[in-house]
């Protein structure tokens, strides 16, 4: 399945698989979000499947979330990967 993005004001739902292949409309989508809002929320819970891509994609949303001083929540189960990168983060 590809990668699908819908948005409703500040949350975002990916649906689909986030890959090497895929990571480039992610980012699009992302590029400039910090600009315009304060705080995102994006669902995870329809990721099929992440790769390390997928994951370094969220991971510099998140710096760029800090950075900017801005509100970045992940909500759902969507992929361990990601989980267990960010809490390994939240323990180092």
């Amino acid at each position: 399945m590809e990668l699908e993005i819908t948005r409703y004001n500040n949350f975002f739902k990916i649906k689909g698989i986030l890959n090497k292949k895929s990571i480039d409309l992610f980012q699009k989508e992302f590029s400039h979000v910090f600009e315009t809002l304060n705080s995102v929320t994006i669902s995870i819970e329809n990721i099929e499947w992440m790769d390390r891509y997928g994951v370094k994609a969220f991971v510099k949303l998140n710096d760029e979330a800090i950075l900017r001083n801005k509100k970045l929540s992940i909500i759902g189960f969507g992929c361990k990967d990601l989980y267990d990168h960010f809490n390994t983060e939240i323990a180092a």
